[in-house]
């Protein structure tokens, strides 16, 4: 039976596209065993504001240069706290804010890790009961790792069964399509044009931010402009 799998590391409130893919997949799985990068998108993304968009980023603590994404630990006790209140600031007037506020408020609270790998999967899970993504979520760590970048993705790929690999546009630049398919999976790859514009606060607007500005602004209607649910 064919079957469709995503592997990516994992990211701070992602964008709409993360959550596309998820949508999109059979099976998507944590990949945080690989080297953490700074100024990417592993502690921060982007929310709109009225003085533009804005960053918001968990502060790190980076002891070395080849440390795992599964390693690095956050380094201010209070950051929660400051991001849900940027959040409160900024969203306050959206239009689905009243509905969601309490949940986002206590997820918040309920932090209590001092991993991002950790903080970063535990928001996702929480964004994905709000849009109602039902994806079997997985992590890397349930699986043997081999050596080799391609290498080691694909067995990944093959111990889940997967016969499809869906990936991001940008591992074109690394990806061996060609030991894939003698391996018999095939590989597809996510396309980000087309997305619709929503209802947005503090115009232009702005695809590239965090699908919690999605959800303050559309409500229960955010999955709808999601790509895989007109799928």
């Amino acid at each position: 039976m064919p079957k469709k799998v995503a592997v990516l590391q994992s990211n701070y409130i992602p964008w709409k596209g993360y959550f596309d893919i998820i949508n999109s997949v059979d099976e998507f799985i944590f990949y945080d065993e690989v080297q953490y990068t700074k100024n990417d998108w592993r502690n921060r993304n982007k929310i709109k504001t009225q003085n533009g968009v804005q960053w918001l980023t968990i502060p790190v603590r980076q002891e070395s240069l080849d440390q795992k994404i599964s390693e690095v630990k956050v380094s201010m006790d209070n950051w929660a706290e400051k991001h849900w209140r940027t959040l409160l600031t900024n969203y306050s007037k959206a239009n689905a804010f009243k509905a969601y506020r309490d949940r986002f408020e206590k997820f918040y609270a309920g932090i209590t890790t001092a991993y991002l790998s950790e903080i970063n999967q535990q928001a996702i899970a929480f964004i994905n009961s709000l849009l109602n993504i039902q994806t079997m979520i997985t992590s890397s760590t349930a699986y043997k790792l081999s050596n080799g970048r391609n290498e080691r993705l694909l067995d990944l790929i093959l111990q889940t069964g997967a016969t499809e690999y869906l990936s991001g546009p940008a591992a074109k630049s690394y990806i061996d399509e060609n030991l894939f398919n003698e391996a018999g999976v095939k590989i597809t790859w996510m396309d980000y044009s087309g997305y619709s514009e929503y209802s947005q606060l503090f115009p232009p607007f702005e695809h590239g931010v965090s699908i919690v500005d999605l959800i303050m602004n559309e409500g229960d209607n955010a999955i709808t402009y999601l790509k895989s649910h007109r799928a």
